[in-house]
């Protein structure tokens, strides 16, 4: 059975569908299954590679990017037309250089324009585009240019490349390499001058939805990366949907300019298929290339986006710098009141469009009136003063922090998705929040909990397969139809799934007792001192946590209460510092039972990163790779 959904004002301002709630099934009285129709009609030819010269044709002169001059000057807009062009004499230029339909380029590069005229560029030459990190190491790209036999690969540096060197003997099929910041890019241009449009025409022209898009390799938590094959069609059916669901972000033509800033990875199918979605629905896009303050923040003034791509971490990391400021003003108080009220504001948001209470009270709004231009205001002006939506991915964001920023006049919706699923494969549903969730399924989605309680996934935007050439090609990954996740959720009553952790994660404490570390360690992380938390009690007596400390956060701390400051490993058995800790430990351990609450802690000296190995490029743990680093800090929080 389908509801309509009321309408606001906000989403009254672009057309769009109709929204029904989840269609569900039950099993022995637990909601097992949910599914919502797809809202776009699948696409039945054509390409990705037609996006820029269908925008060309249908609004030459409307602006779709803007880049930086020079890669850190002004910013330049960048048309529909002018895109066309760039993507049609780039294509030709690879196919001057004989690469042939099918082919794999790899892609090594930041967030940055020369990534998404390169993908457009690649798809019209009939080409398979492979990102890397640009922060991977020489056996892992080496790695992934073996696995996926790429014959051409683009790096941003030539530092990237030279580090590349004394592997290129190991690399037969690799035969080309290109460097965006010597200017390479420009020279595939000039040499495709003596190429005929028509070949890139002909070229796009026997593309379908079905055909190889790109080759993604996931982060690899627990082993070697996996090779995902995704399809056109898969792209066409996650943004179609996606933008059909949440027009105000995506739909042009409203009565304000929207935009997106892009600085999460291009490497990462999430910052890919927004990029998608965008040059689809002729959203002008930006891209940034640092997630560092001292650079992201100039960027987010320049451009002034109206929605925002976040990961939990960045969110936490904007309010607990804004609390800090305010404390350094002697303005902490005032703060605080002003972040409950914003929390309270945001909840009653919620209850008013879930028809579970009246909204938001004359007080409250009034009090919402009196502290937005001395807080929220300041937070806004922090993402460039224009932001009206984030979407958040990567990790559950939480309640408190979600409810935060609804009150701040940030509409946040958060999502939860796989590289095997083109991105996100359940979000927020418009004007029916419910804080804590990851929202219900995508348009086109169906989700189904297990028996022993994992995620399974299905729908258009799922994966072909696996990449995997000593089986000659692709292994399919779902051949029932539904995709095992490795995720563990549950759905209650009206469809929306709350993610509780990873099937692999899973703590069995020597009781018995089965322990979902990442809820507690999102709750801690959230903590202004705390920078990242692993829970431990796998066959243990009990459950224990290693903590690392946020800098930042420990400066501030250092500053406001006079102490000098010290190096790192002094501060581990801080008494102080340790009393603080152990105050957001219990407070954490309010959220669960006896069995499940952690016991003891340890500070380490050290902050888990991705070039130690102990985190993913997408900030994930490497679990099993702290475990052995930090041993001997294990063993510690289980004397005897």
């Amino acid at each position: 059975m389908s509801t309509p959904f009321p309408t606001s004002a906000a989403f009254a301002d672009a057309a769009g569908p109709q929204l029904v709630e989840p269609e569900t099934r039950r099993l022995n009285g637990a909601v097992r299954e949910a599914y919502v129709p797809p809202f776009a009609p699948p696409v039945t030819h054509g390409s990705l590679a037609d996006l820029p010269f269908d925008n060309a044709e249908a609004a030459p002169g409307t602006v779709v990017l803007s880049r930086r001059a020079g890669g850190d000057g002004p910013w330049q807009d960048v048309t529909a037309a002018g895109f066309a062009a760039e993507v049609q004499a780039v294509a030709k230029g690879l196919i001057a250089e004989g690469l042939v339909p099918g082919d794999r380029i790899a892609v090594m590069a930041r967030t940055r324009y020369e990534w998404t005229l390169l993908d457009f560029a690649a798809w019209a030459a009939g080409l398979v585009t492979v990102p890397v990190y640009p922060t991977s190491s020489v056996f892992q790209t080496r790695w992934i240019l073996q696995d996926s036999g790429a014959v051409a690969l683009v790096t941003e540096s030539a530092a990237q490349a030279a580090a590349l060197g004394p592997e290129l003997e190991r690399l037969p099929d690799l035969r080309h390499l290109w460097v965006i910041e010597k200017g390479h890019l420009d020279r595939l241009a000039e040499l495709g001058a003596g190429v005929d449009d028509q070949e890139v025409a002909v070229r796009r022209g026997v593309l379908v939805p079905d055909t190889l898009a790109t080759v993604i390799y996931t982060s690899g938590t627990t082993g070697r990366p996996k090779g995902c094959v995704l399809t056109h069609g898969n792209f066409f059916a996650e943004v179609d949907n996606a933008i059909e669901l949440l027009h105000p972000i995506f739909r042009a033509g409203m009565k304000e300019e929207v935009s997106v800033l892009l600085f999460l990875p291009m490497s990462h199918v999430f910052g890919r298929m927004v990029a998608i979605a965008c040059v689809r629905a002729r959203v002008r896009l930006g891209h940034a290339p640092s997630l560092k303050p001292q650079d992201l923040l100039p960027d987010l003034a320049e451009f002034r986006p109206t929605c925002l791509l976040a990961i939990p971490y960045m969110l936490e990391k904007i309010f607990n710098t804004a609390r800090a400021r305010a404390e350094e003003g002697g303005r902490l108080s005032s703060f605080d009141r002003a972040a409950a009220v914003a929390r309270r504001y945001g909840e009653a948001l919620e209850a008013r469009q879930t028809g579970t209470g009246p909204g938001p009270s004359t007080s409250l709004k009034a009090a919402r009136a009196f502290y937005d231009p001395l807080v929220y205001r300041r937070i806004r002006n922090a993402m460039g003063g224009r932001v009206r939506y984030a979407i958040c991915g990567g990790s559950p964001l939480g309640r408190r922090l979600a409810a935060f920023y609804a009150g701040a006049g940030i509409e946040i919706f958060e999502g939860y998705g796989l590289t095997e699923t083109t991105g996100a494969s359940t979000v927020t549903p418009p004007l029916r929040p419910r804080l804590g969730t990851v929202g219900w399924p995508l348009p086109g989605t169906r989700i189904r909990v297990a028996a022993d309680g994992e995620i399974l996934l299905g729908g258009d935007h799922v994966l072909r397969g696996y990449w995997d050439p000593a089986a000659g090609g692709v292994v399919p990954a779902a051949p029932d139809g539904w995709l095992a996740t490795g995720d563990i959720g549950e759905l209650d009553d009206d469809g929306y799934l709350t993610i509780t952790g990873r099937k692999k994660e899973l703590l069995i404490t020597a009781g018995g007792k089965s322990v979902a570390p990442a809820p507690m360690e999102n709750w801690l992380r959230s903590h202004p001192l705390i920078s990242q938390c692993m829970l431990l009690g796998d066959a243990r007596p009990y459950v224990t946590a290693l903590i690392t400390l946020d800098q930042d956060g420990i400066a501030h701390w250092r500053r406001m209460n006079g102490k000098h400051p010290v190096p790192p490993e002094l501060l581990v058995d801080d008494d102080e510092l340790r009393a603080i800790l152990q105050r957001a430990l219990d407070e954490a351990n309010r959220l669960v039972s006896r069995p499940e609450s952690i016991r003891r802690f340890a500070v380490l000296p050290v902050d888990f990163t991705e070039e130690a190995g102990h985190l993913t490029p997408s900030m994930k743990l490497r679990r099993e790779a702290i475990m052995r680093d930090f041993a001997r800090e294990v063993e510690g929080l289980y004397p005897g």
